[in-house]
């Protein structure tokens, strides 16, 4: 009977137990449907607005932008990544923070150059209010992060010691001056240069990222919860030389000095491919200073004056109205046409087709222009049509002008117009338009393409290879051309540009000296030019040079001022190019070639110390200089016989290195 009662008991128990489960589980299933019921009847989007969207965003996360290189590898411009450091208060705990604070103020002190007590008020301050996203520094570079994340406290991370990183990038020009105006950039809305020409390439895909509301100012990243991964952008090599922008620069910036000019301009481009290897464009600050800030080669449009007169004599050339044996007559060089007065700076006389560019005379070209097209200017108009001077270039760069050439449908025009464009006026054209003209001649009449891009890369990977891109199959006759080279070379040899003349560098080119906004009172303004190009009898490099408002008082002329500018860049470009022995001399004269060529000796900068490099031939030692880092200076050719520094002197990277060679 007592086992019974014991078994009832249990029994009794166990129900209870179970009904009390059914009931629980009962209420969770009713709480449960409950809440269903209520999530389909409840407004998701209020929630959304009232917490998630007020409390989390989305932001960008910055794609890296593509490197900019020159044809070389060497960056011109690069992005770099920027720590920006804050410190979380609340997450630091009170006895580490007690324990640590004044070894962390001291490295801090250290580092920034402020006092310990400075940081320490202020850090009190802050972890009193616990807050949670307060700004310590911003802008850091790697080095400088690497060393403060090792500092007390810091050094425990986010969590446990509040340091909180947030990177940026950063665009940053490897160059300080060369090129920075070419180079360009590109802010969004403002796009200049080589940066905003090539930003499709350069700019990557951002991604995203989630942050976490702090207080009504204040959002905190959240590292781990990125909604997508950012895709940087592609490397883009130019077509850039940074050997040749360097020498081009120095020779532009020296000109102008010596001149007081206010601006100039260099295009330096590789005749067989129309790569473009230079280009500086340098204009007079308020301090006297020249930058290169602002791209005149594209963006102005300018009358250019006798460097014109090439293409309009090119034009009679090609349509056979004159030839070697053609002459004019400039009589004393004052020649009236159409009420207009023409006249020469110099010389009379009858000249042959050569002397006309040689002496660059406005009444011979004027003379030859008018008698053959003055009744139908529009043949005349044709080949500069057909020579792509009427056109908008098609490059990369943004910012490139129009051409304006006056037509016989402008109300402008008269009948002196074509006698005006023949020598260089009533036209207004960019000087890369004019460069690129001068290379088709130098090409043999194939007119290229200036190209400023050389390849596209993308995780080592060449995703494009830029080639020439003709523009005009055929310029001229092979003979108009083969007679242009020849008066070009002429000019250089005993004409305007026989300044420049060197026996070991042929040249071909033409000066030019213009005026402009002469229908304004005061001074007259000049703008001097050369434009050229080298080895004339095998060219390698066309080169186009333009000086702006000269002193007059010290020179004005295209000879004087700016083909040395033009000397200067053939000379040293053209130092590690080998030149050819001609076969004539071998045989005639049984030249022993061995000892004509000298062997390279090997300059090397031991201890910071000048070397002695006297007595060796300057063509082996300059480009070792300059392989180094050092910027040199010379005059002459041949053996060095002075240095400066001297042997034994202290020298530095980058600096400068004067060399007198023989001549």
């Amino acid at each position: 009977m007592q086992k019974q009662n014991e078994y009832d008991n249990k029994r009794k128990k166990t129900l209870r137990w179970g009904y009390l489960f059914a009931v629980v589980a009962l209420c969770v299933f009713v709480m449960f449907l409950a809440r269903i019921v209520i999530l389909q009847n409840t407004n998701v989007q209020e929630i959304k607005d009232d917490y998630i969207n007020k409390n989390y965003r989305e932001a960008t996360l910055k794609a890296a932008r593509g490197n900019l290189f020159a044809s070389d590898g060497s960056i011109l411009a690069t992005t770099v990544m920027r720590y920006d450091i804050y410190l979380d208060f609340k997450t630091m705990k009170d006895t580490i923070y007690s324990n640590h604070i004044g070894a962390l103020t001291d490295s801090l002190s250290k580092m920034f150059g402020k006092s310990r007590g400075e940081f320490r008020q202020k850090f009190d301050e802050q972890k009193k209010k616990k807050n949670q996203y307060y700004t310590l520094v911003k802008g850091l570079d790697f080095d400088q992060y690497d060393r403060i994340r090792q500092f007390p406290i810091f050094k425990r991370g986010k969590n446990k010691g509040g340091f909180i990183v947030d990177r940026n990038y950063k665009r940053e020009l490897a160059t300080s001056e060369i090129g920075a105006g070419t180079i360009g950039m590109d802010n969004g809305d403002l796009k200049s240069g080589l940066e905003g020409a090539f930003s499709k390439y350069l700019t990557g895909t951002d991604g995203k990222r989630l942050e976490q509301r702090i207080n009504s100012s204040q959002w905190k990243p959240i590292d781990f919860w990125k909604v997508q991964e950012p895709i940087d952008g592609e490397d883009v090599y130019t077509t850039l030389d940074l050997r040749i922008q360097d020498i081009a620069h120095s020779a532009l910036q020296k000109q102008l000095i010596h001149y007081e000019a206010k601006h100039g301009t260099v295009v330096v481009m590789e005749v067989e491919t129309g790569k473009v290897r230079a280009l500086v464009n340098l204009r007079r600050t308020e301090s006297g200073e020249y930058e290169d800030s602002y791209n005149y080669a594209l963006k102005d449009n300018i009358e250019p004056g006798s460097t014109f007169k090439t293409i309009s004599l090119l034009a009679a050339m090609d349509d056979g109205f004159i030839d070697e044996n053609s002459t004019v007559n400039v009589g004393n060089g004052v020649w009236t046409y159409a009420k207009q007065r023409i006249s020469d700076g110099h010389g009379g006389g009858t000249y042959d087709i050569s002397d006309v560019l040689a002496k660059s005379s406005n009444v011979g070209t004027a003379k030859l222009i008018t008698k053959f097209y003055a009744e139908k200017p529009q043949i005349f108009l044709d080949h500069l049509k057909r020579w792509k001077l009427f056109d908008k270039m098609d490059i990369e760069l943004p910012g490139i002008t129009k051409p304006k050439i006056l037509t016989p449908e402008n109300k402008r025009w008269n009948a002196a117009t074509l006698a005006s464009i023949s020598f260089g006026y009533s036209s207004n054209v960019n000087l890369l338009q004019l460069a690129t003209f001068y290379n088709g001649v130098a090409n043999g009449g194939k007119m290229l393409k200036p190209l400023f891009i050389d390849k596209i890369m993308k995780d080592g990977k060449v995703m494009y290879s830029a080639k020439p891109e003709v523009m005009v199959n055929k310029m001229a006759s092979e003979k108009a051309i083969k007679m242009m080279t020849s008066a070009l070379t002429k000019a250089v040899e005993k004409g305007t540009g026989r300044s420049i003349f060197t026996p070991n560098l042929k040249m071909a080119g033409k000066t030019g000296t213009a005026r402009f906004e002469y229908w304004l009172p005061g001074p007259m303004k000049y703008r001097a030019s050369f434009a050229g190009f080298y080895p004339a009898d095998a060219p390698k490099y066309t080169c186009y040079v333009m000086v702006s408002e000269p002193n007059t008082a010290i020179g004005f002329y295209g000879g004087p001022v700016a083909a040395p500018v033009f000397k200067e860049i053939a000379g040293k470009t053209f130092l590690k190019t080998p030149q050819n022995i001609e076969k004539e001399m071998l045989v005639d004269k049984k030249v022993n070639l061995s000892k004509m060529v000298e062997p390279n000796v090997k300059v090397a900068v031991n201890d910071k110390q000048m070397p002695n490099v006297v007595g060796l031939i300057g063509k082996n030692v300059i480009p070792q200089l300059e392989n180094l880092g050092y910027r040199v200076d010379f005059k002459g050719v041949g053996r060095i016989k002075e240095q400066f520094p001297l042997e034994g002197t202290t020298i530095s990277k980058n600096q400068r290195i004067y060399l007198s060679l023989q001549n």
